[in-house]
């Protein structure tokens, strides 16, 4: 978990390391959803943009939810490990 002032730079430099999937959340709904759609690995959260409370809260929604590994969530992150081999070459 990257905390950093707004969580954008944070989550752009966890972004440039193989098999890094981070994802920048601010709602609820945004830290389920990465979770259950893209498998993300990395959550980056916004310290001086969003409250601790709402933060430790999505933290623990994301830390809780697992990927559903539905057919097109799945195909999704294959996608996504596919284009990383092809630009990592």
């Amino acid at each position: 978990i990257l905390i950093c002032g707004n969580g954008i730079g944070m989550s752009i430099v966890a972004n440039k390391f193989p098999g890094v999937r981070a994802a920048l959340v601010f709602t609820e709904k945004m830290a389920k959803e990465t979770q259950e759609h893209n498998d993300s690995n990395v959550l980056s959260l916004a310290g001086r943009d969003l409250p601790l409370d709402t933060n430790l809260k999505l933290a623990d929604i994301w830390l809780k939810t697992p990927f559903t590994n539905v057919e097109r969530h799945a195909r999704r992150v294959e996608e996504i490990k596919d284009i990383e081999k092809a630009v990592s070459k």
